[in-house]
């Protein structure tokens, strides 16, 4: 069993920033700069929030009789005690015997032929840890880019403004890139995780360096960015976010109304249809704020019935960072042609492109994670330089689509005498699926039960026009 590290990373984090934002706060106070207290405050505190209610409601405490964990949370201690109960549970590993243990079944990444499945025993200490990762998981990209990330854009335009880094604000602004990178670390996990359920998945190290420098580089450069909009257009700042934040928010509220889809009603079976529609307003509200900054590696689907998109889309991801890159251009063009005297002591076009270059850099690592260093890139139908391939043929495509071969002509000399189907180029479709295997065990680690199917379990894997690649798994009681 794993040492729970990523839940004492989450905590470390959580509690150096709230510290760090709570000194720094104090001295706004005595400075009386009240509106820089305020923002601080408000950016640290409703997070915290946040996190709280995300553990609660993962762990399920309100229905359980636990009053001194919840009193714990209301005074925003939960973080910390959930972090001493996971290692005390895996210090009691192996010194207390499983009253019983549940069957999983995990699927081995090919290497060159068929996978071969992985029977393996979960005791309830496994399971409850499990739980916990994924809690805090979850807690850790909701204070990422709903906490950490305004709070950095915040303390940056301070600076920017005052044109000086204190020692507490310096401490913070460090604190919160750290924790947004690690954020939207955890997010590209537990994407794979989702998307590879049916796999045992194991991530190098080598994937995990990579991701960190695609994700400073790609939050660095944002934020810098919007500060250096921000500080010299101040009006223009807020249509600019409001775009983003309404995009992304209803993105995936449109394409469930197109998909005539039925009301989600399996997330939790206590919660009324106004509070399913709560929890999922608060998720596309989170995957708005997380794409403001930086590509979201979970995809919200609210027609599916786990909410998430286990499709590779390349691409959409190569739609984002190309709109993405041109909308910085145009934010530094707009700062270069607008700057004020405050930027004089500075070289504005080496900033501009060490900046362009940052953004460069963050989609070179991104193209060597997914090609190299991605633990389920065996799975994909199309490597990430063929799906790249196939979108700019795509685009090729739809901007010959009114070519002149392409076109009836007014004079033929010589009329087709039969027709033929016309050939886009597009990348064939394969489907490649495994045999039904009986008797399969799921074990659900969120609710700590086990499910006995004695139906068949079918894998299947859809390859389509972008390397999307689809699973899906069925466990019938």
């Amino acid at each position: 069993m794993r040492l729970p590290s990523s839940i004492f990373v989450s905590v470390s984090l959580f509690t150096a920033e709230t510290t760090a934002a709570l000194y720094l706060s104090s001295t706004y106070r005595s400075a009386g700069d009240q509106i820089w207290q305020g923002l601080t405050l408000l950016f640290t505190l409703v997070p915290s929030v946040l996190v709280q209610l995300t553990l609660t409601f993962i762990h399920r405490d309100l229905g359980r009789d636990r009053p001194l964990v919840l009193l714990l949370h209301i005074l925003q201690l939960g973080p910390i005690v959930r972090c001493l109960e996971a290692f005390c549970i895996y210090g009691s590993v192996g010194r207390v015997e499983e009253p019983y243990v549940s069957i999983t079944r995990k699927k081995q990444i090919p290497c060159g032929g068929q996978s071969e499945e992985v029977e393996r025993q979960v005791g309830q200490a496994e399971g409850k840890l499990f739980t916990h990762r994924a809690a805090f998981a979850r807690s850790s990209v909701i204070q990422a880019f709903l906490g950490s990330a305004p709070q950095l854009t915040l303390q940056l335009y301070i600076c920017a403004l005052q044109q000086g880094v204190s020692i507490g604000r310096g401490t913070l602004m460090v604190i919160s890139l750290l924790s947004i990178v690690y954020g939207a670390l955890r997010c590209n996990i537990l994407a794979i995780k989702i998307k590879y359920d049916d796999y045992e998945v194991d991530v190098r190290p080598v994937a995990y360096m990579c991701i960190f420098l695609w994700r400073s580089f790609e939050i660095a450069s944002r934020v810098v960015v919007l500060v250096l909009f921000s500080s010299v257009l101040q009006l223009w700042i807020l249509p600019v976010v409001l775009l983003n934040f309404i995009v992304f928010f209803f993105y995936p509220w449109i394409l469930f109304w197109l998909s005539h889809s039925p009301f989600p009603e399996n997330i939790e079976k206590t919660l009324t249809r106004v509070g399913t529609t709560i929890v999922l307003c608060l998720l596309t509200f989170l995957y708005a704020g997380i794409n403001m900054f930086c590509w979201s590696a979970v995809q919200v689907k609210l027609c599916d019935p786990d909410l998430i998109n286990k499709s590779q889309n390349w691409y959409r991801m190569a739609v984002y960072y190309v709109l993405r890159f041109v909308e910085n251009a145009s934010l530094l063009l707009l700062w270069f042609m607008y700057k004020t005297e405050v930027y004089n002591f500075i070289c504005a076009p080496l900033l501009v492109l060490l900046l362009l270059l940052a953004y460069g850099i963050a989609i070179f690592f991104m193209l060597v994670f997914y090609q190299f260093c991605h633990p389920c890139r065996r799975l994909f139908s199309s490597s990430m330089t063929q799906g790249l391939w196939t979108c700019s043929s795509l685009l090729c495509l739809s901007c010959n689509s009114a070519s002149p071969q392409n076109r009836p002509t007014g004079k033929s000399p010589c009329p087709p005498t039969r027709k033929e189907p016309a050939n886009d180029g597009a990348q064939d479709t394969s489907s490649d699926t495994t045999d039904d295997m009986p008797n399969e065990t799921a074990y659900d680690m969120l609710n700590d039960t086990v499910c006995d199917s004695p139906n068949k379990v079918s894998n299947s894997i859809c390859v389509g026009i972008n390397g999307d690649i689809n699973h899906s798994v069925s466990c019938n009681a």
